[in-house]
């Protein structure tokens, strides 16, 4: 929704935008039995699908009453909500995420938890990602070695798969590199809840993206399942997930 007013500065439009109801969700977030309404609101950009100004309003049923929680990463595409309980205390918490835009495929994440009555951020993506360090090199006889220093695990990918025309770009004829060559692993580019125990709690699934020599040269994913430990977010294992060869 958008209001129009005729500025008598300039003698044009200046258009403002309300905030909209992007998703609408129902549950009981605090325990108390009664339901709240959640909604995800924020501001449309005209003739984008870009949301700006991300808020959860909640609106508690038993009080009526209403708190607006603004996202740390306030802005993105294609906004959704989830509830569910992810740290096993049998009340739903609120999962929010967000398309960056980026040619990268990056999301925004943010998990809200009603602790003591007061509903907090429990995880963001960006402070998470900052905490995940990852080494990427090309080595001989056409492998890349993935490093991941939390938690501390090696992993050896194949190359041959990318076929002859792609190694002799990067190795001489016996299997040497010609040059160093290094890659990375992207922030997350998916978040996803998953009940891996089937026990009504949920942990994260989060992907990552592992680059070669650019970013369109894709090597596979550093798959991380996170799980609530009591205090905070932690990576319960870990692993990489590579792409496969074409045989059609």
């Amino acid at each position: 929704m958008t209001n129009n007013l005729n500025s008598p500065l300039n003698g044009g439009i200046i258009t403002h935008s309300a905030p909209q109801v992007i998703q609408t969700k129902f549950g009981d977030i605090n325990g108390d039995g009664f339901f709240e309404t959640i909604f995800l609101m924020g501001t449309k950009q005209p003739d984008s699908p870009l949301w700006r100004n991300l808020t959860l309003t909640i609106f508690y049923g038993q009080t009526r009453q209403m708190e607006h929680i603004p996202l740390k990463q306030n802005m993105g595409y294609n906004p959704t909500i989830f509830l569910g309980d992810f740290t096993g205390n049998h009340v739903e918490d609120i999962l929010v995420v967000s398309d960056t835009g980026g040619s990268g495929g990056i999301v925004n994440g943010e998990i809200f938890s009603s602790i003591n009555n007061q509903v907090r951020s429990i995880f963001d993506a960006e402070s998470f990602n900052n905490k995940l360090k990852y080494k990427v090199n090309y080595v001989d006889h056409y492998k890349a070695v993935v490093q991941s220093f939390n938690p501390a695990i090696k992993y050896t990918i194949d190359l041959q798969y990318k076929g002859t025309d792609y190694l002799a770009e990067i190795y001489n004829p016996d299997g040497t590199l010609k040059q160093p060559i290094e890659g990375w692993v992207d922030p997350f580019g998916g978040l996803y809840p998953v009940d891996y125990d089937r026990d009504g709690t949920y942990e994260i699934l989060g992907y990552q993206e592992i680059a070669g020599r650019y970013h369109a040269d894709g090597l596979g994913y550093v798959e991380n399942i996170l799980k609530w430990n009591g205090h905070e977010f932690v990576i319960d294992r870990q692993t990489v997930g590579i792409f496969g060869e074409d045989l059609s």
